[in-house]
């Protein structure tokens, strides 16, 4: 079972009192119902691929209207070839569908009127049945962090950014695939908003995965930058060895000036040590990085001379 089935489960297994109850069905009903017609009478089918939440479908119709419907299962022969679960009403459509806002005459109201949506639990009910309807979030164990619901009517789609962003979600809209969605990119934000429906269970995993991979990547990027800086710092050594050994072969280190050839034999000695350890070895006493920087630098510029014919540093021509 997927991380998203497994939140859709959670969610289904809520409690709910009438008011909430009603605002999330009409969310499942808004976003997957289709409407028929059998002798002069509407015949409300609710479609989904997800069992608890065909269940969920029925028990709330059952609960809040009394109405009777039936659960009907297909196996769909293309793609995934999942299970495909409709709740069919046949009696008290028009009533449902009056109570719940969900057609204005002959038409489908595009929007939710905003009196089943006045409590803040009514809001939060409605976002659960939407997301129940046709939301998906990927595994943080594995993917991308990514949450977005699906809305054939670009109104609708806005009205959901609009009220997931009451709760500083930081929701975004798109067109995609003869519809639209609202989707979710930051880690933070989902786990709000898996808070905010009530799948607390699902939360408390998703977090726990992300901060498994916080901590993950903390200790990747400390562990590259320290290869990075053993690395640069090998590279630096390398080459004042490569200047030093140039200047022993063409003039000698004893030609150096007390200093510098402390340095250079310090470094000979020490290849794998960084700038503020080298100080550390250097006769006479300790110095410090900045001073074996400068020392370094001096003698790295006696070799580049050497190299290029120029006069060495403190003469006035090279013999």
């Amino acid at each position: 079972m997927s991380y998203a089935s497994d939140v859709k489960k959670e969610l289904t297994s809520l409690d709910v009192h009438e008011g909430n109850g009603k605002a999330e069905l009409s969310a499942l009903i808004r976003m997957n119902g289709a409407l028929g017609l059998s002798n002069r009478q509407f015949i409300l089918n609710v479609q989904t691929e997800n069992a608890s939440t065909a269940r969920r479908i029925y028990s709330l119709l059952r609960q809040f209207f009394h109405a009777e419907s039936e659960v009907i299962v297909r196996r769909q022969m293309k793609l995934k070839k999942n299970n495909l679960y409709i709740v069919r009403l046949t009696h008290n459509v028009n009533e449902v569908l009056d109570e719940l806002k969900i057609m204005q005459g002959f038409e489908i109201n595009e929007t939710v009127p905003l009196e089943l949506l006045r409590k803040d639990s009514e809001k939060r009910s409605y976002l659960r049945g939407a997301f129940l309807a046709a939301g998906s979030v990927n595994n943080p164990e594995t993917s991308r962090y990514h949450l977005e619901i699906y809305s054939l009517y670009q109104a609708h789609n806005a009205q959901l950014a609009e009220l997931m962003n009451e709760y500083d979600l930081n929701a975004k809209i798109t067109e995609r695939r003869s519809g639209y969605i609202v989707y979710l990119k930051e880690a933070e934000k989902i786990a709000d908003f898996l808070q905010l429906i009530g799948a607390t269970n699902s939360m408390l995993q998703f977090e726990d995965v992300r901060i498994m991979r916080d901590i993950k990547n903390s200790v990747n990027r400390l562990t590259n930058a320290e290869e990075a800086n053993a690395n640069k710092v090998a590279d630096a050594s390398a080459r004042q060895i490569e200047n030093i050994n140039l200047i022993a072969s063409e003039i000698g280190l004893s030609s150096l000036p007390v200093k510098l050839r402390d340095m250079a034999e310090t470094r000979l000695a020490h290849p794998d040590v960084s700038l503020g350890e080298l100080g550390n070895y250097v006769p006479g006493g300790a110095i410090s990085k900045s001073g074996v920087n400068h020392r370094l630098r001096k003698i790295n510029e006696y070799a580049e001379n050497l190299r290029s014919g120029l006069p060495l540093p403190g003469s006035k021509s090279r013999k």
